[in-house]
Parts: structure tokens; sequence; C-alpha cells
């Protein structure tokens, strides 16, 4: 079962070896690497160039965002399954796929998701926050809960039967393509109850008040662009909910 891993970076010579390094030490053979660079101008792609045997396909030109580069991968994407590791974040072992790709064929199910960790920007193993997402049910998503998105790994064609990433969304596409995939299309995902991804502090949607507000308004956008209606509480709990862990932790 072929995994098509996508990786987007817009100068990030100071992450992305992390992150390539992380990818290409996989004990899982079958593993399509691609990685969409924005047109960089450091040295993020003398760094890619230096990993060209393992890296089976590199673009580099500019883009309208992340979630467009992203659905650039998608499309040259040929694995059954497709998954992200940003240029910010390392997978968080060397047999993660594989243990991605156990939980499909066990399960049959057509996504799966993981917990994940924040971590320091220049130390991989100091944790701020665990990310513990719990058994997915149905009805979740109403109590603002939501997998987290770099942990979230589905089958293609789920992009080709209900759409990838839109565009229009800035911040929160991701949140959108989820709650399509899961809450309105009803897909079969299973939990994975480990850390499979550590994630660099500092994305976007978490980076500022304003832009935690804007994340907000989009969440809301989400649901009516479904048709589907939030409880009343939904989209205060989803912010909230990812607050009580930095404090647990």
């Amino acid at each position: 079962m072929k995994v098509s891993i996508i990786t987007v970076c817009y100068n990030s010579a100071a992450t992305i070896k992390d992150t390539i390094d992380s990818v290409v030490a996989q004990n899982y053979q079958d593993i399509e690497y691609i990685i969409i660079d924005g047109k960089s101008t450091d040295r993020t792609i003398e760094i890619i160039n230096s990993y060209s045997s393992k890296v089976l396909k590199c673009f580099s030109e500019p883009d309208k965002g992340l979630y467009d580069a992203i659905n650039k991968g998608i499309k040259v994407a040929t694995g059954e399954i497709v998954g992200l590791v940003h240029a910010d974040d390392v997978l968080a072992a060397k047999d993660v796929i594989s243990k991605v790709v156990d939980v499909f064929i066990e399960n049959r199910c057509e996504a799966i998701y993981s917990d994940l960790q924040y971590v320091d920007k220049d130390n991989l193993n100091k944790v701020f926050r665990d990310w513990k997402a719990g058994i997915y049910s149905a009805g979740m998503f109403l109590n603002g809960w939501m997998p987290p998105h770099p942990t979230f790994y589905a089958k293609r064609r789920l992009f080709e039967d209900f759409g990838a990433y839109d565009t229009s969304f800035e911040i929160s596409a991701d949140y959108e393509l989820m709650l399509r995939f899961v809450h309105g299309n009803k897909i079969s995902i299973k939990y994975i109850p480990e850390v499979l991804v550590k994630m660099r502090v500092g994305g976007k949607s978490n980076s500022s008040i304003i832009n935690r507000a804007k994340a907000n308004l989009e969440d809301r956008r989400a649901w009516q662009v479904n048709h589907l209606k939030p409880n009343f509480f939904t989209l205060y709990q989803k912010p909230l909910s990812k607050l009580i862990q930095f404090l647990k932790h």
C-alpha cells in the first residue's frame, strides 16, 4: 500500500532538514515523498536537492498559500493513502508510517489520526502541549472536537470524491476539510492512541489573538458552506479545549 507524504515549505531552511530526515528514516518502504516549495529564496531548495534520491517529486514555484500548495501535492500524488508532514513538523519515530498502514489494513478504514505534541522550535524534546485526541464517535465535532490535522491520513480517493482543501479559507481549511469528510460525509476513521507527530510551536491559527479570532470566524463558515448546523456552543468549545490542554501540561 503506497503512502504519499506531502511537505509544503517556503523559506524553511531552519527546519526542513529535520522534517525530511524524519520521513526518509521511516522503516516503511513504499513511500512517495513529495515536496511543494513556494519558490524559496533561502537555502531550502539547496537542502532539498541534497536528498534528491529520497524525494521522489519536488516542485518549486509560487503558490497562493499553504492550502493551494497542499492541493498541488495531492494532484500529483499516486499513493492510496495521503498524509502531510509540514516543514515545521517531524514524524515522532521511525515506525510511524508502518503503524499508519497497519491500522488502515486491519480496520479497512478511510482515514486515521493520532495524538500530537507541540514542541519547542529549537528543542524537539521540550514539550509545551500534549494534544490527546481521543476516540472519535459520531457527533463529536458538535462538541468542538477535531483531530490534530498533522496526524490526519486519508485515502486519496476521498479527495477525489469530496474535494480537496478549500483555498477560500486562509487559516481553517484543514478544519473545514476534516469537518466535511468526517462529520459531513461520515467516513470511517480510526484513532491511534500515541504521538505520531511533533509540531513546533507557532502555528498560524494560534500565533496571535487576531488570527485566533479570524480562525473562529472561518470555523463558523466551515459549517455554513457544508450546510451543517453546529450547536450554539460548538465554536466556543473548540478553542477552549486547546487552552485546557495547555493548562494540563
